[in-house]
């Protein structure tokens, strides 16, 4: 068959599947933005970079720059098509920049499958979630609703979707949710498998950690609120206090991946860690920016106790990651999370607002390792066999695309 992957920054939740059906003799080629520089495992078309929005309003801002972005996407498709006569059977795309929206104009006859990450709701998720940030106003209601426009439409187009949770297609409304399908992309659990062996040395220093050492990790790509670097900053001084050969690594660039800037502070990091800098002991929590992923493995082997935080919103790779590794978990009671840890048997579930709980359990964690190891057991146990990329996910990844082409 040929299969063409549409994705900005291709080849993001992709990266396993397309060089999987390519091996299995699949022409696959993928569309990507011009922008993106990421290294690709098949064959890559670019199209040209949206044009910039200019309307009055900015609540509809959102839905005006991804048609735009779907509008670039379809006329380099049509390229594809009249110069080169490429016609894919199968189209997968993500859904969450709206470059699918019009590439059922140009190719009417393929099957269309969006990967459909999350539909935004104005309550219920994140907007009206965490008290001190919450947007529950008329005009962030309006935006909120506007955004889920595209992902209304792309679904509406489809032939099928995927989700990769649970709780991110509950978030579908039912008339379609029953186009979804849940599988998640795949948890490597033979790379992440927990190394006695492991070594994590702090970037421009000589300081090393190996797995015992009283190590507390946090990682995600932004520092933010939306993933709860707000509860962990202020819960740490408590910590160290209490734990004084603890060290902290944490894992996350300065800017955000989600909702927007701090309205009083350079950064959302420097925001929280200005708050509690002067009752912390600052030699022993350690910045990282975004590390290579080789590090961020060894990283996670080395960590006695690794916090995790979500607003009800997509859930990050890296939790299931840490589960992978056997970490110890303490994570924030929300529903994404609930999905895969069991408080008390895959790890612990703290309120996502109860500094004093958060501290209180991060400190047992390291003061007590031993009480997690079944937990650490289990919390591996439960991601390979339900999330691992080889024996579960990519199978039936696989699947999904090969039998969409199949069906009449």
């Amino acid at each position: 068959m040929k299969i063409l992957f549409v994705h900005q920054n291709f080849p993001g939740q992709f990266v396993h599947l397309a060089p999987a059906l390519a091996a299995r003799g699949h022409d696959v080629l993928a569309l990507t933005a011009e922008t993106n520089e990421r290294p690709s495992p098949v064959n890559v078309v670019r199209y040209r970079k949206p044009e910039q929005v200019k309307l009055s309003s900015r609540l509809t801002r959102l839905y005006a720059e991804n048609a735009e972005r779907g509008v670039k996407a379809a006329f380099a498709a049509r390229q594809l098509r009249e110069r080169h006569g490429y016609v894919p059977d199968v189209i997968f795309g993500h859904s969450g920049w709206g470059e699918t929206l019009f590439l059922r104009e140009v190719w009417p006859e393929a099957k269309l499958l969006v990967y459909a990450e999350l539909m935004y709701r104005t309550t219920g998720l994140d907007t009206d979630f965490d008290p001190e940030f919450a947007r529950s106003g008329l005009e962030s209601r309006i935006s909120t609703a506007a955004r889920s426009a595209h992902l209304i439409q792309a679904m509406v187009q489809a032939d099928a979707g995927l989700a990769p949770t649970e709780f991110q297609a509950a978030t579908f409304p039912p008339e379609l949710r029953d186009k979804l399908t849940i599988c998640h992309d795949g948890i490597d659990c033979a790379r992440l498998a927990p190394n006695p062996g492991a070594r994590f040395t702090v970037p421009g220093t000589t300081l090393a950690f190996r797995p015992g050492d009283e190590v507390l990790t946090f990682v995600n790509r932004s520092l933010e609120p939306y993933r709860g670097y707000h509860t962990f900053l202020r819960a740490l001084p408590d910590v160290l206090a209490a734990r004084p050969d603890a060290h902290v690594l944490i894992v996350g660039e300065e800017g955000q991946s989600y909702g927007g800037p701090p309205k009083d502070a350079q950064s959302w990091k420097r925001k929280f860690l200005d708050e509690v800098a002067d009752r912390l002991d600052l030699g022993r929590v350690h910045f990282l920016g975004r590390i290579p992923y080789g590090d961020y493995v060894n990283l996670l082997h080395v960590s006695r106790v690794h916090a995790y935080l979500t607003y009800p919103f997509v859930l990050s790779w890296s939790l299931m990651e840490a589960m992978a590794a056997g970490c110890a978990i303490v994570a924030s009671d929300t529903a994404p999370v609930r999905e895969v840890i069991a408080d008390g048997q895959t790890g612990r579930l703290v309120d996502f607002f109860d500094i004093p709980g958060w501290s209180r359990a991060l400190t047992e964690g390291l003061a007590e390792p031993g009480s997690f190891a079944p937990m650490r057991a289990s919390a591996r146990a439960f991601i390979c066999e339900h999330h691992d990329l080889k024996s579960r996910c990519l199978p039936r990844l696989i699947s999904f695309v090969e039998e969409a082409a199949a069906q009449g």
